[in-house]
């Protein structure tokens, strides 16, 4: 298959309507699944924050009359779950999958890559985005909003990427890793500008449900409950969670005693240098491999990285395959690495590798981080001026419209 000059391999991967059927369909039948046996306890947590915020109550208490675990998510997610906390249960866990798998196929089709490329993304993510609506996770709405974030910072629509930004951020923390799109935007102060504006009215918005007097509680219980989640995600016996370098570090070597900050300190130094690469900074193709690195290091290394949340990561992973220039090697590479990554903790290869090799290790986290490492080193070598994109901005335009 072409597109313009470029050779693409693997017709299946730009089939349109192959894309959207497993998008959604496997995402229907992940969720339809567990909504089957009444385990869809993700959601009856999310959908309590909603109804606790109108009540008055802690959001980051434990209900064990209504769920089992409890909040992680801030204040203002409270907001975002109250259109479909206000279904009934079940038909809302299916109405917010499907709004989630939705919201991510748009962020994906505004990337500027061509058409098919887009298309080749949405089937290669299908299985991965599976995963998380059997859990009825966010974690597609986190990468909707990083995706989204980058593509209006693109277009100079600043007030847009910030929301995106922003509202990742005030329900996830580690969505504001998406401030790094400042150095892509050529209105810096415009850029800050909309960060502060959509930073106060995000901070404030739950007070709409729960009065500023609530809402002013509620920060300080959200830090206290994330500082405790994290305390333990690194215990011994909490395999799905850190599922992450870190988690391969304590799993494989025994690095329990190892402080997360021996590994997250020179993996941001190495992320930021990224950066250092100033002239190319406009670049569309420096931009596009820094995206894939930022999408893939937000996961791996997090300790609260648990197997759903690398739909964050294999968007991330699937760009930076489809900027390769057509190679057996660069389809070894990748066949590998998608088998690992979103197949590995699957039915496919066996309920045994997950149990006995992929989940007590962290393994998940492997072929990413050795992705990463290709990437860094792929941009430190300007390796990303060979990417598979059409250099004339016209006929990109064209291939994207």
């Amino acid at each position: 298959m072409q597109t313009g000059s470029y050779i693409l391999p693997h017709r299946v991967l730009f089939n349109r309507w192959l894309a959207l059927l497993s998008w959604f369909l496997l995402s229907t039948v992940g969720a339809l699944t567990h909504l089957s046996s009444g385990t869809f306890n993700n959601f009856r947590v999310f959908r309590s924050v909603f109804f606790h915020a109108l009540q008055g109550t802690s959001l980051y208490a434990a209900y064990p009359a209504e769920h089992a675990d409890i909040n992680l998510y801030g204040p203002v997610f409270s907001l975002v779950i109250a259109p479909f906390a206000l279904l009934p249960p079940q038909v809302g866990a299916m109405v917010w999958v499907l709004a989630n798998a939705a919201l991510l196929l748009y962020a994906i089709t505004t990337l500027p890559v061509p058409r098919a490329w887009q298309v080749a993304i949405v089937l290669l993510c299908a299985h991965e985005l599976m995963i998380n609506s059997t859990w009825f996770q966010s974690n597609a709405l986190v990468a909707s909003c990083l995706l989204l974030g980058y593509s209006f910072t693109r277009r100079e629509r600043e007030w847009a990427a910030l929301f995106f930004i922003m509202l990742a951020t005030f329900f996830k923390v580690y969505g504001i890793v998406g401030l790094c799109f400042f150095a892509f935007s050529p209105h810096k102060a415009r850029f800050l500008a909309w960060a502060v504006i959509w930073s106060a009215v995000l901070f404030l918005a739950p007070a709409l449900l729960m009065g500023i007097n609530g809402l002013l509680r509620a920060y300080p219980e959200w830090a206290r409950t994330l500082a405790e989640k994290s305390a333990r995600n690194t215990g011994p016996g909490n395999l799905y969670q850190n599922v992450s370098v870190m988690g391969m570090a304590h799993r494989i070597f025994g690095l329990e005693a190892l402080g997360d900050l021996w590994i997250l300190a020179p993996a941001g130094l190495l992320f930021l240098s990224q950066f250092a690469q100033r002239r190319y900074l406009p670049d569309l193709r420096l931009q596009l491999y820094i995206l894939a690195s930022l999408l893939i290091s937000v996961v791996i290394f997090s300790n609260g990285a648990e197997s759903p949340t690398y739909i964050i990561a294999v968007p991330g992973i699937c760009l930076w395959y489809i900027l390769q220039p057509p190679s057996r090697r660069v389809n070894l590479f990748f066949g590998v690495v998608l088998i690992l990554t979103t197949f590995a903790y699957s039915d496919l290869l066996g309920s045994w590798v997950r149990s006995h090799l992929m989940r007590p290790y962290s393994l998940k986290a492997l072929a990413p981080f050795a992705t990463w490492l290709v990437i860094l080193v792929q941009v430190h070598r300007r390796q990303f001026l060979l990417a598979n994109l059409p250099q004339d901005p016209e006929r990109l335009q064209r291939a994207i419209a």
